[in-house]
């Protein structure tokens, strides 16, 4: 076992040198929570005196991070979760969104923020964080396009959120949307879901049994039932292609099967079974599939999140093998883990060599991945 692991079993007094993977649920859920407590502390040294995380980049860094902090039960109260509150506040803008000084990427950070601050207030936050919610909420609505765009349905647009006003939608930041107003309890049949839905459809590979919703689909691409990352125009996904077309991934597959089930679509639903038939053919915690370590924790993180609203307790792969995947994904990051708290990748794509960034992920998949219960 790696040095970390050790010295977290050492703590709590575990004397077995056992590997990870022998270790009972109890004991692995002993080092979970203790991995939690030396993130936290990282954190806490890397919070700013404004109450922002990495604040070069934005508030992104911050929201995710405080996502992690509350998701793992830091309470609400703590001066590290209030001073980030905080710092979200003072970026409520006057147009009702929450983002940063700039505003090259609003509906993503605004999007965020609502599950942020939703969060928070569903964890006994002062009322006053609640207070932006409703603008919030109206702000990312007029981003998508749909008819109050005058986009109609036959648009490769239509249902798509991007990172602006008049950006290109794209799957990532239009997960994001939907988790938003997934968040604020939204159900099927509110219709910026129902638009959304098909903007999601559309970014799928996935062309037999039941139809992609309206004309037009993305480029032609393998028939696997994985995701890219938009439709729009020639469609574009970051794996590249292959003979057949655009290449699925595994990040944004994660994304789009979490989206079609807040949505409203069901397991029985041929897009569904088609994208958790993806996932069983490229189960894998070793690579972002299609990216190799490119988003390797952004992966982590949409995984964890999209299994927990699966439901899924055990993914079985393609050879047949059975996964435990949250004891898989806490075994993982114990691994990974260094030695001062923090988690980081050595590839720098999406940003994931800033280590606050990357714990704040790391952080939101432990909490998903409690054990022994």
């Amino acid at each position: 076992m790696r040095t970390l692991v050790v010295s977290l079993l050492a703590t709590l007094a575990l004397c077995l040198p056992a590997a990870a993977e022998e270790m009972s649920d109890t004991s692995l859920e002993q080092a979970r929570i203790e991995a939690i407590r030396w993130g936290v502390q990282y954190l806490r040294n890397a919070q700013g005196e404004d109450g922002l995380f990495s604040p070069d980049t934005g508030i992104g860094p911050t929201i995710i991070v405080l996502m992690g902090l509350l998701r793992c039960d830091v309470p609400v109260d703590d001066p590290i979760i209030v001073r980030g509150l905080d710092a979200l506040l003072s970026s409520v803008a006057d147009d009702g969104g929450i983002y940063s000084s700039g505003g090259h990427i609003p509906a993503y950070e605004s999007s965020l923020a609502i599950s942020c601050l939703k969060l928070a207030v569903d964890h006994g936050a002062d009322a006053r964080y609640a207070q932006p919610l409703e603008k919030a909420e109206a702000f990312i609505r007029s981003l998508q396009y749909g008819e109050n765009t005058e986009t109609s349905a036959d648009d490769l647009y239509y249902g798509g959120v991007g990172y602006g006003r008049d950006s290109r939608p794209d799957l990532s930041c239009t997960q994001y949307f939907i988790d938003a107003l997934h968040d604020l309890g939204a159900g099927a049949d509110d219709e910026a879901l129902g638009r959304a839905l098909v903007f999601v459809s559309r970014c799928q590979n996935y062309y037999s049994g039941e139809p992609q919703a309206a004309a037009g689909s993305s480029s032609a691409g393998e028939d696997d039932g994985g995701f890219i990352y938009t439709c729009v125009g020639e469609g574009q996904s970051p794996a590249g292609e292959t003979d057949k077309g655009l290449r699925s991934y595994g990040s944004i597959t994660y994304a789009g099967l979490k989206s079609l089930i807040y949505a409203g679509l069901t397991a029985d639903d041929p897009r569904v079974a088609a994208a958790t038939g993806w996932i069983r053919e490229n189960y894998t915690l070793e690579e972002n599939p299609g990216l190799g370590r490119r988003g390797l924790y952004y992966y982590y993180h949409t995984m964890a999140k999209t299994l927990s609203v699966l439901k899924q307790e055990k993914i079985t792969d393609a050879a047949g093998n059975e996964h435990s995947w949250r004891r898989e994904l806490v075994e993982k990051l114990l691994e990974t883990q260094r030695p001062n708290g923090s988690w980081v990748n050595d590839n720098r794509m999406w940003m994931e060599t800033d280590p606050v960034l990357v714990t704040g992920y790391a952080l939101i998949v432990l909490s998903f991945c409690r054990l022994g219960d």
